[in-house]
C-alpha cells in the first residue's frame, strides 16, 4: 500500500512502498503535522538492495569486457588480462565487508563523529598532495597507494561532507532562516575541502561535493531565495575556474565541437569516439564482447567511460535501462530520507538525501558526458566504473541508507496505531 505525504513528497512515498506494507500514522515536529506513511514491520529495503547487487555485478562484467584488452597496449604489457577484474572484485568484496560494518553503526553515532570523519578527510587530502606519497596518474595526484588498492581521499571527502552538513544543519536549525548565520561556516568548510580539491585537481569530485552541501542545506530549511542566490555565486565561481584555466577552456570547446580537425584528435578525441561507440550500438547493440571502441579506441572506458562501451554492447535498450535503475535508485534513497524526517530523525533524513543527490548526481554527469550532452569531466559512474575507493564509498553510504531505513522501520513499528 502506498504511502501519503503532502506534495512532491507523495510521489516519493510511493516510490518505497510494497504489497506487504503497513500504513502508518506519525507526527513530526519538524515539518508539522501528521502523516501516513507506509513501512514493513521489520528488516529493510531489500528492493534497493538487490537492484544495487545487480548494477554490481553488471559492472562487473562490463569491467571485464571494457579491460580485457588493455595488455595488448605497450603501457599495460606486464598485466593479465583479467587484472583489472580481479582488482575490481577485490574492490568489491572489501566494499561488503565495510557495508556490512557500516550498517551495525548506529545513525547517533555517525551523528557524533561527523565533525571528527571531516577532519580525517581533511588530512587525507593534504596528505595525497605530499610528494612520495601521493601518486600521480596523467598529470593528476589524487592516490594513496595502499597495496590491494589506490585510495582516493576525495572519494571519503563526499561522504565526510555529507555528514558533516547533516550534522551541522543539526544543530544550527533555530538559526537556519538567518543566511549569513547557517551558511558562512559551511561555505568555508566547502571552500577549504575546494581548494585542496582543485590542487589535485578533481574539479569533478568537488562538484559533487558542492552539490550535497548545497543539496542538504536546502533540504535542512534555508531560505530559498538565499539557496538560489548561492546557486548563481557556485555557478559563476565555477564559470571563472573554468576561465581562468586554459585546458579547462580547451574541454568546453572541444565539446561543442569533438568532430572539428582541431579537437578530434586533441581534447575532443575521447568524447568523438565515446559518441561512436554508442552509435554503434544502435538500438540492441553489437552483444556483450563486441565492442570495437574498447580495443584501445576509447581511452579509460573501462573508467569514466563504462557507459559508452555500454551503449556499444547493449545498445540503446542497455543505455535506457541503465538510466532508469538510477532514477529508481535516487527516488528510492529519497523517500527514505523523507520517511526519517516525518520521524523527526533529521540528521538521518538529510544524510539519506544526501546520498541519493550524490549518486544521482554523479550519474547523471557521468552519463551526460558519455552521451555527449555535458563537457568531459573525469566522473566515475557509481557502482559501475573501475575505481576501488568508489565502490568502497559508494557500498558505504548505500549501507547507511539502509541503517536508516532499518531505524525508520523499527521506530515505526514501535509508533503503530
Amino acid at each position: 500500500m502506498a504511502g501519503w505525504l503532502p506534495g512532491w513528497a507523495g510521489g516519493l512515498a510511493g516510490a518505497g512502498a510494497g504489497a506487504g506494507d503497513i500504513p502508518v500514522r506519525l507526527s513530526s515536529r519538524s515539518y508539522g503535522g501528521q502523516r501516513n506513511i507506509a513501512v514493513r514491520e521489520t528488516g529493510f529495503d531489500q528492493p534497493l538492495l538487490w537492484v544495487t547487487v545487480a548494477l554490481v555485478c553488471w559492472g562487473l562484467v562490463m569491467v571485464y569486457s571494457a579491460s580485457i584488452a588493455l595488455p595488448d597496449n605497450p603501457r599495460f604489457a606486464n598485466y593479465a588480462h583479467t587484472h583489472f577484474v580481479v582488482r575490481h572484485a577485490l574492490s568489491m568484496a572489501i566494499g561488503v565487508v565495510a557495508a556490512l560494518l557500516a550498517f551495525q553503526v548506529p545513525l547517533k553515532t555517525w551523528e557524533r563523529t561527523a565533525p571528527w570523519l571531516f577532519a580525517a578527510a581533511l588530512l587525507l587530502m593534504v596528505v595525497v598532495l605530499v610528494p612520495f606519497i601521493g601518486k600521480g596518474v596523467n598529470g593528476a595526484r589524487r592516490w594513496i597507494s595502499l597495496g590491494v588498492m589506490n585510495f582516493q581521499p576525495s572519494e571519503l571527502g563526499k561522504l565526510a561532507v555529507l555528514f558533516y552538513a547533516a550534522s551541522y544543519m543539526v544543530r544550527k536549525m533555530e538559526i537556519k532562516q538567518n543566511f549569513w548565520q547557517a551558511v558562512w561556516p559551511m561555505a568555508v568548510a566547502v571552500g577549504v575541502v575546494g581548494m585542496l580539491l582543485l590542487a589535485q585537481p578533481d574539479m569533478g569530485a568537488f562538484m559533487v561535493i558542492v552539490v550535497i552541501a548545497m543539496g542538504i542545506l536546502f533540504l535542512g530549511g534555508v531560505n530559498a531565495r538565499m539557496f538560489f542566490l548561492i546557486a548563481a555565486v557556485v555557478v559563476a565561481a565555477f564559470a571563472l575556474m573554468i576561465m581562468a584555466s586554459s585546458w579547462r577552456r580547451d574541454r568546453i570547446f572541444a565539446y561543442l565541437d569533438p568532430w572539428s580537425e582541431e579537437h578530434a584528435l586533441g581534447r575532443g578525441y575521447q568524447l568523438s569516439h565515446a559518441l561512436i561507440a554508442i552509435g554503434r550500438g544502435e538500438i540492441f547493440g553489437v552483444g556483450l564482447g563486441g565492442s570495437v571502441e574498447k580495443l584501445h579506441w576509447l581511452p579509460e572506458a573501462h573508467t569514466d567511460f563504462l557507459l559508452a562501451v555500454i551503449g556499444e554492447e547493449f545498445g540503446l535498450v542497455g543505455v535506457l535501462t541503465l538510466i532508469a535503475i538510477f532514477l529508481w535508485m535516487t527516488r528510492r534513497i529519497m523517500h527514505i530520507g523523507r520517511q526519517a524526517i516525518a520521524l523527526d530523525q533529521v540528521f538521518s533524513g538529510l544524510v539519506a538525501q544526501g546520498v541519493g543527490l550524490w549518486f544521482g548526481f554523479q550519474a547523471f554527469i557521468n552519463i551526460g558526458v558519455n552521451l555527449g550532452a555535458l563537457p568531459t569531466k573525469g566522473l566515475t559512474l557509481p557502482f559501475m566504473s573501475y575505481g576501488g575507493s568508489a565502490i568502497l564509498l559508494n557500498m558505504i553510504a548505500l549501507a547507511v541508507v539502509l541503517r536508516v531505513d532499518y531505524e525508520n522501520r523499527q521506530m515505526m513499528k514501535g509508533g503503530r496505531s
